[in-house]
């Protein structure tokens, strides 16, 4: 399949790998604030955003195959790799099997284990609840968590919006990817200049998570962003944006 994409800019290329029931809309700023020094690109994942249409794959070794196929389909050769959320995982991925591609790496709000240790609620409760609520409560519920002003924060509106575009099935087979995904054994191999991003009210992501990349990755960098939850770069968009900038364009 081919995925939908946003692209903004010239210059070396930037990816940017949304999350569980996120779509590429969601950075939105993050396409403006880097398009002056790079060719920034921000695809939509199988079955959310403006692939809903698909009902997504059941592994994060697919996703990553998936980016990849829509990355080479654009000619780009060498890229920077952002991840956030499940697409961290994602993100995780690709290095792994492609280090020779990625310039450098920056996974924001994520982790190297799949089930979430502490996250707001165990995978197969969300499992349970998505099929006996249906995509739009879920995405409605869900997406609060990730703001620390859960539903009257600014963001989460449009957040929400983009949730509720999931393919039922999608958002379904996502969780059994995240789940069954386990990256802990690769992070020795990510050898490529990284930066972890965390926003310190996060109830996906704990600080055990946060730490096992810090420390797992040789050389990892660790920006903590104060007072954000998982949605930091939009709740805090101007901070967020400064930290990737001053990585991916030290002075």
């Amino acid at each position: 399949m081919t995925l939908p994409y946003l692209r903004a800019g010239t210059g070396k290329p930037l990816v940017l790998v949304h999350g569980y029931l996120g779509a590429s809309a969601q950075w939105q700023d993050q396409l403006d604030a880097f398009a002056g020094t790079h060719d920034v690109i921000a695809p939509d994942l199988p079955g959310f955003g403006q692939a809903a249409a698909h009902t997504g794959p059941r592994r994060i070794a697919d996703f990553a195959a998936a980016v990849m196929a829509c990355i080479d389909g654009l000619g780009v050769g060498n890229f920077t790799l952002l991840g956030h959320s499940m697409g961290g995982m994602i993100v995780q991925e690709i290095a792994a099997r492609h280090t020779d591609r990625i310039d450098a790496l920056l996974l924001y709000g994520t982790g190297p284990l799949g089930l979430m240790p502490d996250r707001f609620e165990p995978i197969e409760t969300s499992m349970a609840r998505l099929e006996a609520d249906g995509v739009e409560a879920t995405a409605d519920r869900i997406s609060a968590t990730w703001f620390r002003d859960g539903n009257a924060a600014p963001g989460y509106g449009p957040t929400r919006g983009f949730a509720r575009m999931a393919h039922p099935t999608a958002a379904h087979n996502a969780l059994i990817a995240m789940r069954d995904w386990d990256g802990r054994a690769a992070l020795p191999q990510l050898s490529m200049p990284c930066r972890i991003l965390w926003g310190d009210r996060d109830r996906s992501y704990r600080w055990p998570q946060i730490n096992a990349l810090w420390n797992g990755i040789p050389g990892a960098e660790l920006s903590v962003i104060a007072d954000a939850s998982h949605a930091a770069h939009m709740e805090k968009p101007k901070l967020f944006n400064a930290i990737v900038q001053d990585f991916l364009d030290p002075a």
